[in-house]
Order: C-alpha cells, then structure tokens, then sequence
C-alpha cells in the first residue's frame, strides 16, 4: 500500500512540474507554412514545427533553442533574444523529382510575448542537409510566428 501511495504522489508530482511550464501553439509564416509548437523548459524552450516548405516539401523540425537575453524594454510582455541547435526532416511533395532529405539545423531569433496569452516572434532557421535522389543543399529560412501562450 506504501508503495501504490509513493508512485501515485511521484505521477502526480510529475503532471504538475510538467503543466507548470509555459507552452505556445500557433502558426509559422516565411517560405512556407507551418504549425509550430512551444514547450518551455525553464527560460530555455524545444520548438517543434511541421508544414510546407517553400510550399512545395512537406519538413519536420525540432530545434532546442536557449534564451540568451531577456531585455526589459518594455513595461508590459516579455522580450526574448534566443538560439539554438537541432535537425530537420521532410520530402519533396511537388514534381517529378521526389526526394527524402536529412539536415542539421539551428535557429535565431526575436520574441515578444504580451501581457496576454499572444506570442509574436520573427527567427532564421538555417539548415544543411542531404536531400536523397538531390544531394547536399542548404538554406536559411526567415519566418513570423504568431502563437497562442498558455
């Protein structure tokens, strides 16, 4: 009985540390489209996207960003300066010429959360990877994400 009580208290820790950490869901828009997801781990946060790329690939990214500065120029929302390093995954969907491709990819950018539960953020995502049936190749996508913070 002890023990049930001990891994009932130790599950229920775990839900509330992890509901306790801000997350934002929203839209990403550059040479693309994609849905775009944040899960924030102390000042540090893991983005997760899917969508379009350049509107003709559909791409999954995943990259680890770590705020660097939080300057206070405003009284009201939050400024964030952040980085950070991760990898991409997508297929040509368009064409004749499908391919699969693999990339090594990072992120920099700016945010800015408002008093109310409204991201705004504009970030560059290069990456460089290998495109099967392609080759190497590389890019530096911009893109403005509006995401909803809860």
């Amino acid at each position: 009985m002890k023990k049930i009580i001990l891994v009932a208290a130790m599950v229920l820790g775990f839900a509330v540390a992890a509901s306790a950490q801000p997350r934002a869901l929203g839209l990403k828009l550059g040479w693309g489209a994609e849905l775009s997801y944040q899960h924030g781990f102390g000042s540090d946060f893991l983005e997760a996207n899917l969508g379009l790329n350049q509107f003709n690939s559909l791409d999954g990214s995943v990259v680890y960003n770590f705020m660097i500065a939080q300057p206070a120029w405003t009284s009201r929302g939050e400024w964030g300066f952040y980085a950070g390093p991760g990898a991409a995954v997508g297929m040509n969907i368009i064409g004749e010429n499908s391919y699969f491709h693999l990339a090594a990819a990072g992120m920099v950018g700016l945010e800015y959360t408002f008093w109310f539960p409204l991201q705004l953020s504009f970030d560059l995502r290069p990456t460089l990877g290998y495109g099967f049936n392609y080759g190497f190749h590389w890019s530096v996508m911009p893109a403005l994400g509006v995401r909803y913070r809860f």
